[in-house]
């Protein structure tokens, strides 16, 4: 439900499923006479995907038969589903292996992300290897055992998050790669942003993600149906393997296993990292994440930067004007192709242009003093766009990406003073509950407004009622039943996630969250990252009358860093001058990983006082993964 009221009802007192909450079927909306995405979807199947796949202990760790709802479901929404979602869900369930173009192939429906798979004159090369390694060899061996058992003789990642790199271990040894032998290609500064969002703020991504990606909520027409970008994602092993071919500008072209790749750079669009690629002896595009079927996050609800939306929509008009004449297909690292130049420029130009509007539209009125929940409230899509499925919210919404432009200019703050310096949620709702004579009455109020249909203040009452008095268990399900009514009328997968997982965990507790992203990521960290890594674990109270120094000789590498403490804070540097710290280490980098987790120079050789890495530990937080969102 990207904006409205959502004041109307439904059965079982669910509201209206719609972009505006006002209509099951917006006027001038697009239409569901148009099969043309579901064409496109099966077009060049050879082979359906696994059901399952499963890690090295047998625990599922993709699992389509769990969809299975939406692969044989009727293109009829049932009435806990956004239609427009319910048709995304069916669209991004077909899933297999399929020929692009000869040549060109990609499996899908096997993780949120495609894998892309270009063969070239000895092997084939592998673009976006999916999220976990376990999948991402499943993959490879689907296109294998439909094609041929060609090696893997480049990795191209498109950007930096999660979906398209973190199955690469499936795909080739990290020793051919270092060899030599498999080049890894990625975008400028990918491995800055990989670190900086999947490391430093991988714990609060992750607990938030929990959410996003409604990894506790049963899949079904009552609970999960996808995330509009994909049906899910995997939950196996991840890894990283940096790159060793850095693309650094437009029109850069390298040959790999004798295809030709023309690069064009894309930064500060759907990542801050990104690239999108022309194959031109297959007259294919791929547009990465920077052009799918869907309206994408300007700032995602798990967290990352602001996005760029007239940078994203300008690079879209660049490949307009770069590659569309010359293109017989576009695909993306998400989602089905479009075949047909004249389709691939329309398509390309709605996206275009969405992205444009927003970000204008916010611009304009914004200047006109409309803050960005007022201008998320009503601004319309020209008809043009509203009518095109491929820019509904499945996954970002008009509502978050209007708010985000405002947020890229303006900051947090709208202006009114009344807002600089309110209350945090705890103690803001206790006064809510004394200022409406207490909680019953604050619950009053929340079920009134509940049963008049205006969920959203209804859902903001129960809320203050739930911090007020964490423990009253009415408090709790009435928020809940409010939140499942919301999740139920979203056509916005990403909302329907947080509100149906809210109320998950309003009933049943906050779930252990099983991913250790950091961890994973740790080894193709450079020493600056691991240092990065630790100094934001500082406890700065508890550091504040600490003082120490610490080198670091790396022999793996050759590099010296000094690393200090000083007024709470962790500071580091490379080529340290002057007198040697009070502890010196001269250790690997896998040994700094060990020493600074475990906190004990066993078998690392050092001079100096031995006390000083104790003291340093000691002052290190441990970051927390079930902290709580829905309740204090």
């Amino acid at each position: 439900m990207a904006r409205g009221t959502g004041t109307g009802h439904r059965a079982a007192g669910v509201p209206r499923p719609t972009r505006s909450g006002d209509d099951r079927t917006p006027t001038g909306g697009p239409s569901f006479d148009d099969t043309a995405d579901f064409d496109d979807a099966r077009r060049g199947h050879i082979a359906t995907a696994p059901p399952e796949v499963t890690d090295d202990e047998g625990r599922p760790v993709w699992d389509l038969r769990a969809f299975s709802f939406l692969q044989e479901g009727t293109d009829t929404a049932p009435r806990t589903v956004h239609p427009h979602l319910w048709r995304q869900g069916r669209l991004t369930a077909v899933n297999g292996l399929f020929e692009v173009v000869e040549g060109v192939y990609q499996v899908r429906g096997m993780d949120l992300s495609n894998m892309t798979l270009v063969e070239g004159r000895e092997g084939v090369v592998v673009v976006d290897p999916l999220v976990s390694e376990e999948v991402a060899a499943a993959a490879l061996a689907l296109y294998r055992e439909h094609r041929s058992e060609r090696p893997v003789t480049a990795v191209v990642y498109t950007h930096p998050h999660l979906d398209h790199f973190g199955g690469v271990l499936g795909v080739v040894d990290a020793a051919d790669v270092g060899a030599g032998r498999v080049p890894v290609v990625a975008p400028k500064d990918f491995m800055e942003h990989a670190v900086s969002e999947n490391v430093y703020a991988g714990t609060a991504m992750i607990r938030r993600g929990m959410y996003f990606g409604a990894f506790d909520l049963e899949p079904g027409p009552e609970g999960r149906v996808g995330m509009g970008l994909g049906i899910g994602t995997s939950s196996g092993r991840v890894g990283l393997v940096p790159p060793t071919l850095e693309v650094t500008r437009t029109g850069q072209e390298e040959v790999l296993d004798g295809v030709r790749f023309v690069f064009q750079m894309t930064p500060g669009t759907e990542a801050p990292a990104e690239m999108n690629f022309f194959l031109p002896d297959h007259r294919a595009l791929c547009t990465a994440e920077n052009a799918c079927h869907t309206l994408h996050n300007l700032l995602t609800l798990r967290g990352a930067q602001v996005r760029d939306a007239r940078m994203w929509s300008r690079y879209l008009n660049e490949t307009i004007e770069l590659f569309a004449d010359d293109s017989d297909v576009v695909l993306a690292s998400h989602h089905w192709p479009i075949w047909g130049t004249e389709r691939i420029r329309g398509f390309l130009t709605e996206q275009r242009d969405v992205y444009a509007y927003l970000h204008d539209q916010t611009l304009r009125l914004m200047n006109r003093g409309a803050t960005g929940a007022e201008i998320a409230e009503e601004l319309p899509l020209p008809p043009g766009l509203e009518r095109a499925w491929s820019t509904r919210g499945y996954y970002g919404s008009i509502s978050h990406n209007v708010k985000a432009v405002y947020q890229r200019y303006m900051g947090w703050f709208d202006g009114n003073p009344a807002h600089l310096w309110q209350h945090p949620p705890q103690a803001q709702a206790r006064r809510y509950a004394r200022a409406m004579g207490g909680t019953d009455a604050l619950l009053g109020q929340a079920r009134s407004f509940a049963d008049e249909g205006d969920l959203r203040f209804a859902a903001e009452l129960a809320s203050h009622a739930v911090f007020a008095d964490p423990e009253r268990s009415d408090a709790k399900e009435l928020l809940a039943n409010v939140l499942t009514r919301l999740g139920h009328g979203s056509e916005c997968a990403i909302w329907r996630n947080f509100f149906l997982v809210g109320a998950l965990e309003l009933r049943e507790g906050v779930p252990p969250t099983a991913i250790a992203l950091a961890e994973s990521l740790v080894p193709a960290l450079n020493v600056t990252q691991i240092l990065d890594s630790v100094a934001i674990r500082v406890d700065g109270p508890r550091a504040w009358e600490e003082a120490l120094s610490l080198d670091l000789h790396m022999t793996d590498t050759g590099e010296r860093y000094r690393a200090m403490l000083s007024n709470g804070v962790l500071i580091h540097h490379p080529d340290p001058r002057g007198d040697a710290a009070e502890l010196t280490l001269t250790l690997s980098k896998e040994q700094l990983v060990r020493v600074l987790s475990e906190g004990t120079l066993d078998g690392v050789e050092h001079r100096g006082d031995p006390d000083v890495l104790r003291r340093l530990v000691s002052v290190l937080d441990e970051p927390r993964t079930d902290f709580p969102i829905v309740t204090p």
